[in-house]
Order: structure tokens, then C-alpha cells, then sequence
């Protein structure tokens, strides 16, 4: 993206708008699958799995990030089958917004009850691909009106733009669910709180990034990374 991430959050707030070991999991009832569960926290974040696990996984992510979706297409079903299900482990998805159109789709992923946000998470990930490159068709006023005036007139025509609505649609949400929280300025402006703070003391500088049970993990930025350290902790 164009936007350098101090520009990118400017312009989406300021205009108008050594660790303890881990603990043996607990256990979990006959059958109990923790896919299931699924918590928006404190902080706007989404915790899937067993929140007393004893292996903590924080992602930061951005939608418009390539290198994020590369990792959800490579990590998502290994982590949700043999570390989520079972309990030993949580994932906990942060935004790390960098642009407008990020800001867009974190609006959007918000848009829905916690037990549906892993799957419209997944589908703007996994489907970046149908409409990232729309970015690169749009016209000099369309760029302009992403970037000009109120929040929710600068969100909902990237929403337009990038066919999110029909997008959200997909998942069962109105086009005027959806312009509700596209003009949810609260949201907007704790999300690039979130940011700053990610970069300020976690150190994130690009997506993915990861933490395990709060410590942040250098050079990790790929599920080939990720994985050895995962097992590690819970083998």
C-alpha cells in the first residue's frame, strides 16, 4: 500500500472520526471441540479456542497483507485441528491496520456475532486474491473518496469499490448492518490505538507477527517458523 503506517493511521483517525511454563490445559468435557469457541475480548480482538489453554497464540494481522493470507492458507486448518480442537492451545487475532481498506475489513469482521467471525475472518483472507487487485483498476476519484471526508462515506465506498457488501452478504449481513459498522468511529479509533500499541511495546513492525504467552517472536513471520515453536511448547 502507498500509505506509510504513521500516514495510514491519520488519516483513519483524525479525519472526520523469562515466561512461567505452561500449565497442563484443563480438561475439557467428552467431545468438546474448542473450535467452537469463539470470544471478541476487551480489546476488539477474537480469541478462538480454549481461553484457559496454556499455550497463548497472538496474531497480528492486516487484510491487505499478502504475506497474511499466504500463512491462513498454510496454518489455518494444522491449527485449528491439532491445537485449537483439542484445547492445548488459543489464537487470538489482533489488527494491525495499515491502510484504509484494512480499516474497512476490520470494521467488517466486527460486523458479526464472535461465533461467526472466524468464518468472515477466513473469507476476506482467503479470498484476498478475487479483490486486492481492484485496488489496481480503481480510478484517481475513486482513490480520492477513500481517503476524503467522514469515516463512513470514506469506508462505505471502499466497501462499494472492493464488492464487500456482497461479501457480507455471503455471511448474512445487510447492506445496512454493514454501513452501520462501517461508521463506527469508536471502533475505528481503538483499532489504531491498537496499532500504535502493537508497535510501541510489542515491537510489531510488519504482519503477520506473533507472540506466545505474551512474549513477542523475532524473525517468526511464517507457519514453517511458527510451527517448531508451537510443538515446543506443547509437546
Amino acid at each position: 500500500m502507498a500509505l506509510s503506517l504513521a500516514a495510514a493511521l491519520a488519516t483513519l483517525v483524525a479525519n472526520p472520526a523469562q515466561a512461567a511454563p505452561p500449565k497442563k490445559a484443563p480438561a475439557a468435557p467428552a467431545g468438546r471441540n474448542w473450535n467452537q469457541t469463539v470470544v471478541r475480548t476487551a480489546r476488539d480482538s477474537f480469541l478462538l479456542g480454549n481461553p484457559n489453554a496454556p499455550v497463548k497464540l497472538v496474531e497480528y494481522i492486516s487484510y491487505t497483507c499478502p504475506h497474511c493470507a499466504h500463512f491462513t492458507q498454510e496454518a489455518d486448518a494444522q491449527l485449528r485441528l491439532g491445537f485449537i480442537a483439542p484445547g492445548k492451545g488459543s489464537i487470538e487475532v489482533r489488527n494491525f491496520v495499515r491502510d484504509p481498506i484494512d480499516l474497512t475489513v476490520a470494521l467488517l469482521t466486527h460486523c458479526v456475532p464472535p461465533a461467526q467471525f472466524w468464518q468472515t475472518h477466513l473469507m476476506f483472507l482467503t479470498r484476498q486474491d478475487d479483490w486486492i487487485g481492484l485496488e489496481m483498476t480503481a480510478s484517481p476519484a475513486q482513490r480520492q473518496r477513500w481517503i476524503t471526508g467522514p469515516l463512513a462515506s470514506r469506508t462505505r465506498a471502499i466497501a462499494s469499490d472492493f464488492k464487500f457488501y456482497d461479501m457480507m452478504a455471503s455471511r448474512g449481513v445487510s447492506r445496512t448492518a454493514a454501513d452501520r459498522c462501517l461508521a463506527d468511529e469508536g471502533l475505528a479509533n481503538r483499532l489504531a490505538a491498537g496499532t500504535k500499541d502493537a508497535a510501541e511495546k510489542d515491537y510489531v513492525e510488519g504482519t503477520p507477527a506473533f507472540m506466545i504467552n505474551g512474549l513477542p517472536l523475532a524473525g517468526t513471520a511464517s507457519w514453517a517458523a511458527l510451527k517448531p515453536q508451537l510443538e515446543a511448547r506443547i509437546n
